[in-house]
């Protein structure tokens, strides 16, 4: 018989890809793995024909239920709330950023899974994981093992003990909620219409969102990223507004705990303003590194080998469309711990 550890160990990265799409946590989504592990070592394994199906349908169901409590929070929550970001590479660059300082860098693997299409960095991309507030529990789950990993509706009928008929409106009721009801406009991409309405851009080579693929895209991030770095460590208005699109929103979330903007900041001048002001004042006490965050480019803000806030950007047709400022200490704590992982000793 396989080890237990070993035979969960298998599945740990689709589970924690689960429960964070789920729940938008990447330290509850942990928790969460852990529980349903404590639960595999006490199942009767001889009666467990699929063991990564009877996990995935325990994890489901364990973020299921927590998604009642944590919406009530939320409710609660002062400020924008943002999903907790989460390290990001499929060719090690989240290590090299870690021993930027020095020799020694450690690639790590991506603890949500591989990110190589449009759809599966979309699937954790922030600016879908907000959208998916708007869902219903059941919708959300359905979302998420259709759309991210492209579980049929057979088998997400079983998970969630529901019919296949019934799998498929909620899948159809999702995507009309959060506006994917039609295509996305893409560039470059190229789809197929399935049975159930859905649409195949595999061969999309960048995504609405920033979430993009492949390497021209990710170096055309990096050229943005340090060009916006700069203007803003400058406090440089009129750069900073040639990278921002017309109707750019900047959203920040201190948790409470860090004092930022309550609201968001909408507008071309008015967002160049407050990253003149605020970025460059948060530059002066950190570096920011570029580096991939959810599947898409963003900012590690790093002082004394620790992180103090992670900016992710949302960038459309060559230039920022949105910002997502988290420094919120609960927020970026699973972040700070990636990093710590991976940096040089």
């Amino acid at each position: 018989m396989v080890d237990t550890a070993v035979e969960f160990e298998a599945h740990r990265a689709r589970l924690f890809g689960i429960a964070y799409r789920m729940l938008g946590s990447a330290s509850e989504a942990e928790d969460l793995v852990q529980e349903a592990y404590l639960r595999w070592e006490r199942a009767d394994r001889h009666a467990v024909a699929a063991p990564g199906a009877w996990l995935a349908k325990v994890v489901t169901n364990l973020s299921l239920n927590e998604l009642a409590s944590a919406r009530m929070r939320r409710e609660q929550y002062v400020g924008p709330w943002l999903p907790e970001p989460v390290l990001t590479s499929a060719n090690g660059a989240v290590g090299a950023v870690a021993g930027a300082g020095g020799a020694g860098a450690r690639t790590a693997s991506p603890p949500l899974g591989p990110l190589e299409t449009v759809e599966q960095r979309d699937s954790v991309s922030f600016a879908l994981l907000v959208l998916l507030e708007r869902l219903t529990a059941p919708e959300r789950a359905v979302f998420v093992l259709r759309e991210a990993f492209d579980y049929p509706h057979r088998e997400i009928a079983e998970l969630l003990e529901t019919s296949e008929a019934n799998s498929r409106q909620l899948h159809r009721r999702a995507r009309k909620a959060i506006g994917r009801d039609t295509p996305a406009a893409r560039t470059g991409a190229t789809g197929t219409t399935e049975a159930d309405g859905t649409t195949d851009t595999t061969g999309a080579t960048a995504a609405v969102g920033g979430t993009g693929v492949g390497a021209p895209v990710r170096q055309r991030w990096t050229g943005l990223v340090e060009t916006f770095v700069a203007a803003a460590r400058e406090g440089d208005l009129r750069r900073l507004e040639r990278l921002l699109t017309e109707d750019v929103v900047s959203y920040a979330d201190g948790g409470g705990r860090i004092s930022t903007a309550r609201r968001p900041i909408l507008g071309r001048a008015k967002v160049a303003r407050y990253l003149a002001g605020g970025l460059a004042r948060f530059a002066a006490a950190a570096v920011l590194v570029p580096c991939e965050v959810n599947g898409g480019p963003a900012l590690l803000a790093l002082a004394e080998g620790g992180l103090l806030g992670v900016v992710t950007l949302e960038v459309a047709e060559e230039r920022i469309a949105a910002l997502r400022i988290c420094v919120s200490p609960d927020k970026i704590a699973f972040a700070a711990r990636q990093f710590a992982a991976y940096s040089p000793s």
